[in-house]
């Protein structure tokens, strides 16, 4: 199994909460729904993107989805003392019980 990685840090210039972390999520899965929207040509507007464009435009919401995703985990670790490493670990193994990813030897 190749694993990418994929590192983001921790926001440190904001404060916060779960709720406002939620609704920004929201707001940031919204955004990449627009891009794909764009994409297909259905987002009601006459001209549709390019590709390339919205290729772009679709990786760069992606980021903001996972920035948000990875901050939201640093929120729980911070208010609820989750263990972010061991729930890695968690979510790994469970992607190789349904078969997702080959386990590594």
């Amino acid at each position: 199994m190749e694993l990418k990685t994929i590192s983001l840090p921790r926001l440190n210039n904001l404060s916060p909460t779960l709720e406002s972390t939620a609704l920004k999520l929201m707001e940031e899965a919204g955004e990449l729904a627009q891009a794909i929207g764009k994409f297909r040509c259905m987002n009601g507007e006459q001209a549709c993107f390019s590709q390339e464009q919205t290729v772009d435009m679709m990786a760069k919401e992606l980021l903001d989805v996972a920035q948000t995703a990875v901050s939201m985990m640093f929120v729980l670790e911070q208010e609820f003392d989750i263990d972010i490493d061991a729930e890695v670990k968690e979510h790994i193994t469970k992607l190789i019980r349904k078969g997702y990813i080959k386990e590594t030897t």
